[in-house]
């Protein structure tokens, strides 16, 4: 079996989306089959139903038994599926070949005649094993950071989340890099694995069918611009003022709130694409009058779309989500400062669907007297930042990863 290195200094099998087309072709004559195979391999890992070597029927026995020997056909070893919402949500728990464990969620959404849209399937996928920004109402952040993925292990998110949509006679429209990780601090496996999705004879996706969402890693965004500028951006924001963003971002204080902005709205300017900033509602944190009120200043006139999220319950936090008619208040004066603004509903909640959910869940809960501490120093650093006083440094993770005893 093929393996590669990886940046962290080990060594992983190579599963088919890692190679790009020329190197599977390099592959395949290595292995004395006819040039034409390429195409149906090719086609046997994007456009079919098919999860093995042994499913795709158009090789043959014995190409198939070669490639079983030389190549993974998926970079997971095992694959959890969990419903929600009457099969609208399918949250994919996927544990690698290390024992690393990442999470995608395919979501389906039936036609908008108000919009003209028809029915839209999407998967969120993530680019990152864990995560070393640290949100502290993020349950992957809790999770601390394991590994980058690579730009195949992303890829074959999207190929399992197509493989179960093929099932259903549906196909996928739309791939976000939204869940488990920053994808900008792996921004060269989530360049590599777009250009994989986006190359007609694999993923075949449309760029501006692809959203990257970051927390504001400025450099990132820049080269974002340059070099993928099809591509649209979407700002992991959650709070208008620094302060309460130095709590809630952590990374925040090194590209703080107008650096960010300045970067997306630089980005805006060079691509035509407009920005989407998300915001986590939470009750008594960043809902107050002066915060959308300064969150409404930041954006008035950027043209930005700006989806409000109400936060999912995380244990090791004392905060809970904004009540609904604060939440839509905010909309309101928000649309009033002209921008456009979606309340986000949160996806498959019975299946632990929000970012790092089930993984935290698999990986064991913090000891009591960690998550209680936490949740003292989450309380005293609200406070203080409610107040205007920036915290000069995060707090940690309780977690199993993040390790507090």
């Amino acid at each position: 079996m093929k393996e590669t290195a990886t940046p962290e200094g080990s060594r992983r099998p190579v599963s088919i989306s890692d190679l790009e087309v020329h190197q599977l072709s390099a592959l395949v004559r290595d292995l004395g089959a006819e040039p034409y195979r390429v195409t149906q391999i090719l086609d046997g890992a994007w456009r079919s139903v098919a999860t093995s070597w042994s499913g795709v029927t158009t090789l043959g026995k014995p190409l198939q038994e070669r490639l079983t020997t030389e190549i993974r056909f998926s970079a997971f070893d095992q694959v959890e599926r969990q419903e929600a919402e009457d099969g609208a949500t399918t949250k994919l728990l996927l544990t690698l070949a290390d024992g690393a464990k990442v999470e995608a969620v395919l979501m389906r959404s039936p036609a908008d005649p108000r919009r003209g849209s028809g029915p839209r399937a999407t998967v969120c996928v993530s680019s990152q094993a864990g995560c070393a920004v640290g949100c502290p109402f993020c349950a992957t952040g809790e999770l601390g950071f394991t590994r980058n993925l690579s730009a195949g292990e992303i890829q074959d998110q999207v190929r399992i989340a197509r493989q179960i949509l093929r099932t259903e006679s549906r196909e996928l429209t739309n791939v976000v890099y939204m869940g488990m990780g920053e994808p900008l601090q792996n921004i060269d496996a989530v360049f590599a694995s777009i250009d994989g999705l986006t190359d007609p004879a694999r993923g075949a996706i449309g760029q501006r069918r692809i959203t990257v969402s970051t927390s504001g890693v400025v450099p990132g965004i820049e080269r974002l611009a340059k070099q993928r500028p099809q591509i649209t951006l979407a700002i992991s924001l959650h709070a208008a003022r620094n302060p309460l963003r130095d709590l809630l971002v952590p990374l925040n204080r090194k590209w703080p709130v107008e650096a960010v902005i300045s970067a997306a709205a630089g980005h805006a300017r060079a691509t035509g694409r407009r920005t989407t900033y998300e915001v986590t509602m939470i009750d008594g944190i960043n809902d107050r009058p002066e915060d959308s009120a300064a969150l409404a200043s930041l954006l008035r006139g950027s043209g930005a779309h700006v989806n409000l999220i109400p936060m999912n319950a995380v244990a090791h936090t004392p905060w809970k989500e904004s009540a609904p008619e604060r939440i839509e208040q905010i909309a309101n004066e928000l649309r009033a400062a002209g921008l456009t603004v979606t309340v986000r509903r949160n996806r498959g909640r019975e299946a632990g669907a929000a970012c790092g959910q089930l993984a935290a869940e698999r990986a064991g809960a913090p000891t009591p007297i960690a998550v209680a501490r936490r949740r003292e120093l989450l309380v005293a650093a609200s406070v203080a930042a409610l107040q205007g006083q920036r915290t000069p440094q995060p707090i940690a993770p309780s977690g199993p990863l993040g390790g507090d005893a």
